[in-house]
């Protein structure tokens, strides 16, 4: 590539951005564009330096790093991101999708793969398992045959009905779908507006009566 790949790092340890730093400034053709180490700090310096990847921690201080890309995303499309994290976890793969990020994968993986990664998602080329993008597929499909007020829901809120019917509550289910507390409290909002349902607990009535498979 002739351009120069302006690379953008998002991660509340040091130590680790240092690393990253250090990895990708001795690349040909890549430059770190700018570093942040909390999710409103990525938003702000994304949209002020304009990356073609960034490199985002999932869990930060402030926020995740799912929501952070889905901000970054939506300002700048063009802006490629690759989620990095400790864990393997499906929900946070699902996530991370869903928010429109490039690319998942491990601290552990070795440095030049995650050269490698940068550069493939710079040619809009994707990280993800063929596996994973057909769950996540099959995910999106499901409801076609549920009732009409059921169906209108986006996957997400979906996601975020089926936490709700189990009683948690705000708190724990952006914990486990990775938004703030704020993001969930307007899903539920939503949710409840197009079912037509006035308080949380009839949510876990409507589900017992429906029980649509997750």
């Amino acid at each position: 590539m002739a351009d120069v790949i302006r690379v953008m790092l998002v991660d509340d340890h040091e130590v680790v951005r240092e690393g990253l730093r250090t990895l990708i400034s001795r690349q040909p053709g890549m430059s770190v564009a700018g570093e942040a180490a909390t999710a409103a700090e990525a938003i702000e310096t994304a949209s002020r330096v304009k990356p073609d990847v960034v490199i985002m921690d999932v869990r930060l201080p402030d926020g995740n790093g799912v929501e952070a890309c889905r901000t970054i995303r939506e300002a700048r499309p063009e802006t490629r991101v690759i989620m990095l994290t400790s864990y393997a976890d499906d929900e946070a793969v699902f996530a991370s999708i869903v928010a429109g990020a490039a690319g998942y994968l491990l601290k552990q993986t070795r440095g030049q793969a995650l050269v490698d990664a940068v550069k493939a998602v710079s040619e809009g080329r994707s990280l993800l398992d063929p596996d994973v993008t057909g769950k996540v597929l099959e995910r999106v499909r499901r409801g076609k045959d549920e009732d009409p007020a059921l169906a209108s829901l986006t996957d997400q809120e979906r996601k975020v009905l089926a936490h709700l019917a189990e009683g948690k509550t705000n708190r724990e289910i952006g914990t486990a779908l990775f938004l703030s507390e704020k993001t969930v409290k307007n899903y539920v909002s939503r949710i409840l507006d197009k079912l037509g349902l006035t308080r949380r607990a009839e949510a876990a009535a409507y589900m017992a009566k429906r029980r649509p498979r997750y």
